[in-house]
């Protein structure tokens, strides 16, 4: 095997090993996260509606790009409110801003998924 052929290999190694911590952060998310499981539901409830009403591709671009950008979001919550904790145990202003701040970003990407919902389905409905 050359020097190219190790490259390739340990390149692949790493790349399987990265998707693997990937997917287990996705996994820990889920089970421990309820907010994450909320989410999910609310993200079923909205596909389950697409295929009922025969929404668009355009449609289902924006459903589907709302429905995983709140799941990032709450994941990206998540990790901030984690490191948080471990960074301190004790009550720090700033400690406080950085969760509420990372919560907020959760808002308004589920606001916007809303509005995107609503704005889809309410002629639908109509």
């Amino acid at each position: 095997m050359d020097s190219k052929d190790k490259i390739k290999v340990k390149s692949n190694r790493r790349f399987r090993k990265s998707f693997t911590h990937a997917v287990t952060g996705v996994k820990t998310a889920i089970l421990e996260e309820r907010h994450m499981r909320v989410h999910i539901a609310a993200g079923m409830i909205v596909i389950m509606c697409g295929v009922f009403f025969r929404v668009t591709k355009i449609e289902w671009l924006f459903l589907i790009f709302s429905i995983f950008n709140v799941l990032t979001f709450e994941m990206i919550n998540t990790a901030i409110e984690r490191a948080v904790d471990v960074a301190t145990e004790d009550f720090h202003p700033y400690a406080k801003k950085a969760k509420d701040v990372a919560a907020g970003a959760v808002l308004l990407a589920s606001i916007c998924s809303a509005i995107i919902g609503l704005l889809i389905f309410v002629p639908k409905i109509f």
